[in-house]
């Protein structure tokens, strides 16, 4: 019963977003489909090329990809996009919406989700083939077949754009609810990684390479059948592998990976002659959240630590969690006055974080006023090694605790 559904549970701005953008995908696609040419054999035939390729990938990955799904807790990032980017470059609107469906009822089958997140998420993936090709055919393509240098140049300007409106209306639907769906939402859990971000662009780029192989030389799509197939493989080893070294909860490193990675930026450093800092920041009663608004809220403000920490630190900077409500930052090329400026910064960040969460009873709430004591340590002032500026960081943590909280403090120099 429609009464029942899961997604009357969900947050109500959640709920007002998800029926509105579905509203606005039916004006979409009558524009695209009333612009659409009827399609004719030629048509039909590269259709039929293509959702044999796409068929061939989603029966021969499903099961990889439902382990890619049950690992990220932040994009997930639909490979299908190497067979539907095509169909938008080289077919009518109809069937490249087709195609998105005969696609996502072949995931209905494997997929274990909400009825209302497929649907959904569905719609995004028509809307955006849709009106990606709405868009190239706006632009008045040539006929590949008879391109020259010059034009092919022209060509592949058209294509750049045509997968920037592809891209971009996706990060509108599928962002926009991701942001309202989660009580802290960061970029990552909203836009992604970087990683998921370039796997996104060279997906959407093997998508291009299929439609010139469709128009040109059709037998060729084999190949890419085959490449899609590895290509899944290839990022869900690299899913596990960064797995290895993220924290689960937070996003950031773990510590096996912030200490690889520290352990490089240190041998940098030392390399260059110049100095870095260690920091460890400790959040101040942090029992205090758990045993008050309950373990989901804690794990809420251990998130949103994170992305504060993420946003006001350097590329360069390395940032991780240590355990607990406990995070490790290393700033490389930072002295004492640099790491203090840095340190101090982070501090009346995380006391101004207002974290929207819910309580034990699962009701909205608001948890502020959070502060941390950081400590400090200096190479090489304080220490020569990555071990040594732990222990000198921890013993500042200590320091800045004994004297009543919420302050930062350095670690003293070894006699």
């Amino acid at each position: 019963m429609p009464r029942n559904w899961a997604l009357w549970t969900r947050p109500r701005r959640f709920v007002v977003f998800l029926l509105a953008m579905e509203a606005l995908s039916v004006a979409g696609f009558t524009v695209a489909f009333a612009n659409a040419p009827m399609p004719d054999g030629s048509d039909w035939l590269e259709f039929a090329i293509l959702a044999l390729g796409a068929t061939t990938h989603v029966q021969f990955t499903h099961r990889q990809e439902e382990r890619r799904r049950n690992r990220t807790k932040t994009v997930l990032i639909d490979l299908t996009a190497v067979w539907v980017f095509p169909a938008t470059l080289v077919l009518p609107a109809t069937l490249a919406v087709l195609l998105v469906v005969l696609i996502r009822l072949q995931r209905w089958f494997i997929a274990r989700r909400p009825t209302h997140n497929f649907v959904y998420s569905s719609i995004a993936h028509g809307l955006a083939a849709a009106l990606a090709n709405l868009s190239y055919t706006a632009m008045s393509p040539q006929d590949w077949n008879t391109l020259t240098a010059t034009g092919s140049l022209r060509e592949f300007g058209l294509v750049l754009v045509t997968a920037a409106v592809y891209e971009a209306v996706q990060i509108v639907y599928v962002g926009g609810i991701l942001a309202l769906g989660s009580p802290t939402p960061t970029v990552r859990t909203v836009l992604g990684s970087k990683a998921d971000n370039l796997l996104e662009a060279i997906t959407t780029g093997l998508g291009a390479v299929t439609a010139v192989l469709v128009v040109i030389m059709p037998p060729a799509v084999a190949i890419m059948a085959v490449v899609t197939v590895v290509f899944n493989r290839l990022a869900e080893i690299d899913q596990l592998q960064d797995a290895v070294v993220t924290d689960p909860k937070t996003g950031l490193l773990n510590m096996r990976g912030w200490t690889e990675s520290a352990d490089r930026a240190l041998n940098r450093v030392r390399r260059a002659g110049s100095t870095l800092s260690v920091l460890m920041v400790d959040l101040d009663h942090f029992k205090w959240v758990n045993d008050t608004y309950g373990h989901p809220a804690g794990d809420d403000v251990l998130a949103a630590v994170a992305s504060a920490l993420s946003s006001v630190t350097r590329p360069a900077d390395v940032v991780g969690r240590f355990g607990g409500e406990e995070f490790l930052l290393l700033l490389p090329d930072a002295d004492t006055s640099a790491a203090e400026l840095a340190a101090e910064r982070i501090r009346t960040t995380i006391a101004g974080l207002r974290i929207p969460t819910t309580d034990k009873r699962g009701a909205q709430a608001t948890i502020s006023g959070r502060t941390a004591s950081i400590g400090v340590a200096v190479f090489p002032r304080h220490a020569d090694d990555l071990d040594g500026l732990l222990q000198a960081a921890d013993t500042a943590v200590y320091e800045a605790k004994e004297a009543g909280r919420n302050r930062v403090s350095f670690a003293p120099v070894p006699t």
